[in-house]
C-alpha cells in the first residue's frame, strides 16, 4: 500500500503536531500535579501555623520521621491569647488512641481543663491504621509495635508540643505530661529526655521502663498506682491480665521507680504523708533539687484504672477514693521551673 506524498507530508505533519499536542498535556498534567502538590505542603504548612483562639476540640496531622501522627487539642472556655496558659499533654494507654483518652465519660480530662483553665493536647501512639486505633508508645522496653519499630515518639511529642505553643499562648514554665499504662510509660520517657519542656508529670497506673535516663535538670514527680493492679504489677512484673507477654516487658516496680526518681532529683527529705482516707494514701518528698518533689499515690483498689474514672471494660471499677486529676492538677499546681534551669528549647 503506498500514499501519494502529499498525503504522506499530511500524515506526517499529523504525527508530529499529535506528538506534541501529547507532550503539551504531558507537561500540562505534570504542571497541575506539581501545582496541587505545592497547593497541599503549604496547606499544611498555612495549618502548622494557625492560630487557636477558640474554645471547644480542634484536631490535627503532623507529619514527622516519615509517618504521618495526629493529635487533638481540647481549649477550655477561660482561654483568652492575652494570658499564657498552662498545658497537659495526656497520653492514652497501649492499645487506645487519642479519642479514648479525650473521652470525658471515662477520663474526665475535659471537664477538668474547663475548670481548671488548662489546654489539654491528646497526642495519638503509633498505629498501623489510618484512623489512629489500637496505638501504642515507644516509652523504652515497652510497649507493642511502637517499640518494636523504634518508633521516635519523643521526636513526636516535642514536634507536637512546639506546633501548640506557636498556635497558642501557653505558659512554657507550666508545660505537663500525664499518661495511662503505657502513656504513663511514655511520660517518663519525656522527663528523662525533655526536661527542657517538661516541668513535671504524672504517671498513672504505668512505671518507668526507659532504657537509659540523663534528665537535662530535675522535674517533679507524681505516681499514681492500684496496690491491686493486674496488668502493672506493684511488686513489678506484667500481671496475668497483661496483654501477649512478647509486646510488654517485665515491668519495674513502682519502688524501684520512686527510688530512681529520689536520686535523680536529688531528694534527701523524708518523705511526708499528706493524704491518709480509706482507700488511698500519697506520700511527699520534698523540697529535692530545683524546688522539684516527688509524690506517691496509692490506691488499695481499682486495678488497673484511672482513679476517679470509669471503666467501660474489665472485672474492677476505678477507685474513688481519690481522683487522679484532681490529685496531678494540685500537684501541677506546687510546680515551677527549677530556678536553676533555662527556658523550654523547642
Amino acid at each position: 500500500m503506498s500514499f501519494h506524498p502529499s498525503m504522506a507530508a499530511f500524515l506526517a505533519c499529523a504525527m508530529v503536531f499529535t506528538s506534541n499536542m501529547a507532550m503539551a498535556q504531558d507537561d500540562s498534567l505534570r504542571q497541575r500535579l506539581k501545582n496541587r502538590l505545592a497547593q497541599r505542603q503549604q496547606a499544611k504548612a498555612d495549618a502548622a501555623n494557625v492560630s487557636i483562639n477558640q474554645a471547644g476540640d480542634h484536631r490535627f496531622t503532623l507529619a514527622h520521621d516519615g509517618l504521618m501522627r495526629l493529635y487533638r487539642i481540647h481549649v477550655p472556655a477561660s482561654y483568652t491569647p492575652q494570658t499564657p496558659a498552662p498545658l497537659l499533654v495526656a497520653l492514652h494507654g497501649g492499645g487506645g488512641n487519642m479519642d479514648y483518652q479525650a473521652d470525658d465519660s471515662k477520663y474526665g480530662l475535659i471537664t477538668k481543663s474547663e475548670q481548671a483553665g488548662f489546654v489539654v493536647v491528646f497526642p495519638n501512639g503509633y498505629s498501623r491504621f489510618e484512623n489512629g486505633k489500637l496505638a501504642t508508645w515507644n516509652a523504652g522496653n515497652c510497649c507493642g509495635a511502637a517499640r518494636d519499630a523504634q518508633v521516635d515518639d519523643t521526636g513526636f511529642i516535642r514536634a507536637v508540643v512546639a506546633q501548640v505553643t506557636t498556635r497558642m499562648n501557653i505558659d512554657r514554665k507550666r508545660i505537663f505530661a500525664t499518661g495511662m499504662s503505657n502513656g504513663a510509660m511514655m511520660s517518663y520517657r519525656l522527663a528523662c529526655e525533655m526536661a527542657d519542656v517538661f516541668t513535671a508529670i504524672a504517671a498513672v497506673a504505668g512505671t518507668d521502663n526507659t532504657r537509659q535516663c540523663q534528665p537535662s535538670r530535675p522535674v517533679s514527680v507524681l505516681h499514681i498506682h492500684a496496690k491491686n493492679d493486674t496488668h502493672v504489677l506493684f511488686e513489678g512484673g506484667a500481671g496475668p491480665d497483661s496483654v501477649n507477654k512478647s509486646a510488654v516487658t517485665d515491668y519495674v516496680s513502682v519502688a524501684d521507680t520512686v527510688s530512681k526518681w529520689g536520686k535523680l532529683n536529688g531528694c534527701n527529705a523524708s518523705a511526708q504523708r499528706t493524704l491518709n482516707k480509706p482507700g488511698a494514701t500519697c506520700d511527699v518528698v520534698a523540697p529535692c533539687l530545683g524546688g522539684t518533689q516527688l509524690e506517691l499515690c496509692v490506691t488499695q483498689s481499682g486495678g488497673h484504672s484511672w482513679p476517679g474514672g470509669q471503666k467501660s471494660r474489665g472485672d474492677e471499677a476505678p477507685s474513688q477514693a481519690i481522683s487522679a486529676n484532681d490529685v496531678m492538677w494540685d500537684f501541677f499546681s506546687r510546680q515551677t521551673l527549677p530556678a536553676s534551669g533555662s527556658a523550654p528549647r523547642h
